[in-house]
């Protein structure tokens, strides 16, 4: 319910609690008005220029923006704003774009602070009639740039027309002059309204109002009236809503004919109001396709009602004594009472009884109709017009209308029908035309309304009809005195609590608690009120997971409001069409249990169970669920007393919850669509019922159960990608439960025969064809209990490293899974140091998992999905994680240096890479490993260093995500003998990547990096080798050796490598000539050759004769077969020699450019090879000779 449905509408109550309706309200005052004088002033001077003018008034728009909210703040302001722009309007130095600049500032105002008050500032003396009347005959209505001019012009012009002289005053002696006759005023302003109401831009809306103040003016009244009202008729009879300009001719006649009834006096247009309603009728504007003809239809309707029904007020209406929650407050404060106000003497010496003209009828019938349109805007017009009638009515009539409102609330009447008539109620409350005798009747319909969820296909409607029915109770609140209500506060409070807790509608929820708290402040009877408007207010109610999970549990243990809870999950939620509500329903039924457990046990479990059995989806799949987690719930409160769940459960129930499985297994309901639902529900089912300790050891449910769990393991191909991965983490929760409880004859001991079978059935899994298989497979293997393992670990151990070390793509999900459930398989074993390397982790397998984790770590697997071997990186970083730890935590001997060394090394290049969320993993796990001290990680290499880097303090504001934050700490790991390989590496792939902030954060910090050590020799050798070293292990490894070259280009262009560029032959060159030669020998990958070509023209800076060998290859590249590889080579050789002027003799310099510049290299390649030969010539290296191919053998 939105603010505005709290302060509209005439008589919704008094001042004096802008407080209580909205926080929101933090501005002051109006602070900006030095600049905006400023800005105004500044006008004739920024119009010039179309830059400064744009910039003007934009910012005049921010500005006068932020007081949407509180428009009231400009009200001191507005008189000078509105002269200051009159002025620049009135002058005659203005030109024409000032002038029209100057309006559309004045509409900008008009706009925030609303049309009816600002225009009551214009200027409306005598003088100003015929100046804005000129000024707008010389507009042309159809410039879409001024617009704004026409509609503040038509305004200005309503506002003049209220001179109370009699306009022909104003013509003079028009006619004393016989050969010039010129059209009297009234007639000009007539025919300028009649033309803008045709219009299609916004000054229809004015010429409306224009309208509305000028035919009714006395004089015009007599003359124009009744031909103006022809026109309207014949323009309304005449235009079609089937074509725009139609349209916009409809919308204009029907504005101003709602605006002169409105504003009009009764006794001038009671005559005309039959003929117009019969206009009304016959043009059918109630079945027109256009909501704004039908809203505005609707509006006029309405008038016309009032017209026909004398203006009073009805004696018989009910009203409450004060609508000040302040007098209310002040009041309950002093004891005091308040008394009914009675309506004044004249209205009650009214006769009750007076003769309704029979349109009335015919009104009535067509707002009620309005009330079940299709659009919001038409049914909120109708409810308003059905209040304002109604208000004239005598009591009888009135209660009738009040009937047929209520028949609006039928289950054959759609959800449209529903809204209308809440707003309706609402409306006829406010208004104190709903007498308390009424309320029996309205208040279990509002009821229903607070819960109406139709589905439609595979979502409902109704969240309009449940914000509305809110709407209603916030109304009844401020309209009825606490006796009246209090017979309906328990309902009205519970379904409000349950809207306001349970409803999927974010806007809903807010409007109950809205419509709660309002009830709580001026009802005062409200149960627990203040309590729970404090719990469940309007940013409470906003998570959804908050509001099922925990408001609930809160407002469930104030006695009144514990069963209307639980009953409406059960009716309403565990069968909703959305599975997320249905699961968030059956999770806050278990937490509801401790405070009503004989009731879940004896009522809610029998109603559920034929439920979970029934012929709907999602009630069965709901109920299934809820009769699970109340059973697993009550088994808690029974454990707390050390006594068994089936005291609390009947052995009827326990019965039925054991036949769920055979029955849905034999109507097979496991299978298509159903199962995606009934798989999940039946094995969370088992889950809880393992935890709850049901008596059903030996059962031959128990073999049910294990089918189920097996099959959905193995049929995972078989199901929607959607709601796989969650079936397959529900069959795995109940594989665990379902060992721990069943499987183990006695403590720690496993069922030998159970083991074998599962144990081996799940290795023999891991070798399926199918992957989701094998990740079934692998992650029930990671979830068997300890006593399942023991004797089975080196098995499982080595079936799980050979799932790891199989490399296929199609295999990249098992490979994660396989490497999540090593270290959980490890960690439930435990860890000894001399224990068997069958029961426990120790040294005899410690070393094999460790290998194949690091192995997993370098799985770079890409498929059409992208890299999708970060899955298995990141399984495996949270493997060795859990891993280290665990082996810390009993037997750190078992870490052996190389181990150590090893994983933190990949982590460090993983935390150097360039997927953020990947590098974000491994350098919380890196530091997380780096700062665990309970016991420390022991042989952690660099361990001082790396603790100043990472400071114990700083480690948890690191934002790794973040590439600004991230690489300046991972480029000082560089500086590190043992970490500067991995990091590198890792560095390679970000510095040579694509995403723009990753590759210049991490250029940025290794190009820092290798500033400081320019000047050390040593280290600038060690990091050359480390370089070398990656460009030799990665070689025809496209994911590293592209970006490395891009990297190399970068380095020598920044002249990283200055040092060795003195050097005549430097080995760091001649090697990495050879390695970027056998990198690109026989490629055919265009960014890979482009690459190489920048990195060879870098090369260019390095003295001797391998300059010489550096030429060949670009000269050999100028020749390649592909021409754009000939193109760029040239290109780029043509600007080396621009920076390099060094590379070649003086004398030939001029012909080698021009033979760069000018040759087309695109060319065949025999032209291009003569140019090609002749540059070889002038640079002085030999000529490359064509090998010839030797026959096909």
């Amino acid at each position: 319910m939105a603010q505005t449905d709290m302060d509209s509408g005439e008589d919704g109550g008094g001042g004096g609690e802008p407080e209580v309706i909205a926080k929101a309200s933090v501005l002051g005052g109006f602070t900006e008005s030095t600049e905006i004088r400023a800005l105004i002033s500044s006008l004739p001077v920024v119009h010039e220029n179309i830059v400064t003018l744009e910039s003007a008034i934009e910012r005049f728009l921010v500005i006068m923006d932020r007081y949407q909210e509180q428009p009231h703040l400009l009200d001191p302001h507005l008189e000078w704003m509105l002269n200051l722009l009159l002025e620049l309007i009135r002058s005659e130095q203005s030109p024409p774009l000032l002038v029209h600049l100057g309006f559309k500032f004045l509409y900008i105002i008009s706009k925030v602070r609303g049309y009816k008050i600002f225009m009551q500032l214009f200027p409306h003396e005598v003088a100003d009639v015929q100046p804005v009347l000129d000024l707008l005959c010389r507009q042309d209505p159809k410039d879409p740039e001024t617009w704004e001019t026409r509609y503040m012009l038509l305004l200005w012009l309503s506002m003049t027309c209220l001179i109370p002289f009699d306009l022909s005053r104003l013509d003079g002696h028009l006619t004393s002059d016989p050969s010039q006759t010129r059209e009297p005023i009234m007639d000009r302003i007539l025919a300028i309204a009649k033309s803008y109401l045709m219009v299609s831009d916004k000054s229809r809306d004015a010429a409306s109002v224009l309208v509305s103040k000028f035919v009714t003016r006395p004089d015009v009244k007599l003359k124009r009236l009744g031909d103006f009202l022809d026109w309207s008729l014949t323009t309304i009879s005449q235009a079609s809503d089937q074509t725009m300009g139609g349209t916009v001719i409809l919308d204009g006649a029907l504005q101003s004919l709602a605006q002169l009834f409105k504003h009009g006096k009764r006794d001038d247009f009671l005559q005309y109001a039959p003929v117009v309603l019969q206009c009304l009728d016959q043009c059918h504007v109630a079945e027109s396709s256009q909501a704004m003809l039908r809203k505005l239809g609707v509006k006029l309707i309405q008038r016309l009602g009032l017209t026909f029904l004398k203006p009073r007020l009805a004696k018989w209406r009910y009203q409450r004594g004060s609508r000040s929650l302040a007098a209310n407050l002040s009041l309950s404060q002093s004891g005091s009472t308040v008394e009914a106000v009675s309506p004044d003497m004249e209205t009650q010496s009214q006769e009750e009884d007076y003769d309704i003209p029979e349109e009335v009828e015919n009104v009535i019938e067509q707002l009620l109709g309005g009330l079940k349109d299709k659009e919001t805007i038409v049914r909120w017009s109708a409810a308003k017009g059905i209040g304002r009638v109604t208000g004239r009515l005598p009591k009888e009539l009135a209660d009738e209308v009040v009937g047929s409102v209520l028949d609006c609330f039928s289950f054959q009447e759609t959800d449209n029908a529903w809204h209308g008539g809440c707003l309706a109620l609402a409306e006829l409350g406010r208004r104190g035309l709903l007498v308390p005798s009424r309320l029996p009747d309205v208040v279990p319909l509002i009821l229903k309304a607070l819960v109406y969820d139709e589905k439609r296909g595979a979502c409902s409607v109704g969240s309009n009809v449940r914000d509305a029915a809110c709407y209603v109770c916030w109304a009844f609140a401020r309209a009825y005195e606490p006796t009246e209500l209090k017979p309906f506060v328990t309902q009205i409070a519970c379904a409000l609590v349950i809207t306001a807790v349970f409803d999927r509608n974010i806007n809903c929820r807010r409007a109950a608690s809205a419509a709660f708290q309002e009830n709580v402040g001026r009802q005062g009877t409200f149960p627990y009120g203040i309590d729970i408007v404090v719990a469940a207010d309007y940013f409470a109610v906003g998570n959804l997971n908050n509001c099922y999970l925990a408001i609930s549990v809160y407002i469930a243990s104030f006695p009144e409001y514990t069963r209307p809870m639980i009953d409406h999950l059960v009716a309403m939620k565990i069968n909703h069409w959305d599975g997320v509500i249905r699961q968030l329903a059956t999770k806050a039924l278990h937490n509801l249990t401790p405070q009503a457990p004989d009731y879940m046990a004896t009522t809610v479990m029998p109603q559920l169970l034929p439920i979970a059995l029934g012929i709907d989806l999602h009630s069965r799949h709901g109920a299934i669920l809820a009769s699970a987690e109340i059973s697993h719930a009550l088994f808690k409160l029974a454990n707390q007393n050390n006594r068994p769940v089936t005291e609390l459960i009947s052995s009827d129930c326990v019965d039925g919850l054991k036949s769920i499985h055979q029955r849905l297994f034999d109507r097979k309901q496991y299978r298509g669509f159903g199962g995606e639902l009934m798989r999940p529900a039946v094995s969370s089912l088992i889950e809880n019922m393992s935890l709850s300790k049901m008596p059903f050891k030996d059962d031959p449910v128990i073999t049910g159960w294990q089918w189920l769990i097996d099959d959905t393991l193995k049929s995972l191909h078989l199901i929607s990608p959607g709601p796989r991965d969650g079936i397959k983490e529900a069959a795995v929760s109940a594989l665990a439960a379902l060992c721990e409880q069943y499987y183990q004859p006695q403590p720690g001991m496993a069922d030998p025969q159970m083991q074998e079978v599962l144990v081996s059935q799940y290795i023999a899994g891991l070798k399926s064809t199918e992957v989701l298989t094998r990740c079934g497979s692998a992650l029930a293997l990671g979830s068997l209990p300890r006593f399942m393992i023991h004797g089975k670990l080196h098995q499982i151990l080595s079936g799980l490293q050979q799932s790891c070390s199989q490399r296929e793509v199609c295999f990249t999900e098992a490979r994660r899974d396989a490497a999540k459930a090593m270290a959980q398989v490890c960690v439930t074993a435990g860890v000894s140091a001399q224990g068997s390397s069958d029961s426990v982790v120790c040294e005899g397998n410690v070393s094999a998992v460790y290998r194949a984790l690091l192995d997993c770590m370098t799985d770079y697997t890409l498929d059409s999905r992208g890299d999708v071997g970060a899955w298995v990186r990141e399984a495996a970083m949270t493997s060795l994680m859990e891993m280290t730890l665990c082996v810390v935590g009993t037997a750190p001997q078992l870490l052996s240096p190389d181990l150590v060394n090893g994983m933190m090394c990949s982590l460090a290049q993983q935390s150097a890479e360039k997927i953020d969320r990947y590098r974000a993993h491994a350098g919380s796990v890196f530091v997380r490993l780096l700062h665990s001290n309970n016991p420390a990680v022991p042989h952690i290499p660099h361990r001082e260093e790396l603790l100043a880097i990472f400071p114990t303090e700083g480690a948890e504001s690191l934002n790794w995500n973040a590439p600004s934050q991230a690489f300046p700490h991972i480029t000082q790991l560089l500086r590190l003998p043992q970490y500067q390989y991995h990091t590198l590496l890792g560095l390679t792939v970000s510095v040579g990547g694509l995403t723009e902030s990753t590759v210049r954060f991490s250029s940025q910090s290794l190009f820092d990096h290798l500033m400081l050590i320019q000047q050390d020799t040593a280290a600038l050798g060690q990091f050359s080798d480390a370089l070398l070293r990656v460009f030799r292990d990665n070689l025809r490894n496209d994911r590293v050796s592209i970006p490395f070259l891009k990297m190399l280009d970068q380095m020598l262009a920044r002249a990283c490598f200055d040092t060795f560029t003195t050097d005549q032959d430097h080995q760091f060159c001649v090697d990495l000539l050879s390695l970027c030669k056998e990198e690109i020998k026989k490629s055919k990958d265009t960014q890979k050759l482009r690459s190489a070509i920048a990195v060879f023209c870098g090369l260019i800076q390095f003295q001797g004769e391998v300059r010489k060998k550096v030429l060949f290859q670009l000269l050999l590249l100028i020749c390649h077969p592909f021409p754009v590889i000939r193109k760029t080579t040239a290109s780029q050789v043509y600007e080396m020699l621009l920076t390099y002027d060094d590379v070649i003799d003086p004398d030939v310099m001029d012909d080698v450019m021009t033979s760069l510049s000018d040759t087309n290299w695109e060319e065949d390649v025999a032209t291009v090879r003569t140019h090609r030969n002749q540059l070889c010539d002038w640079l002085g290296v030999q000529k490359p000779q064509l090998v010839a191919k030797g026959p096909v053998q």
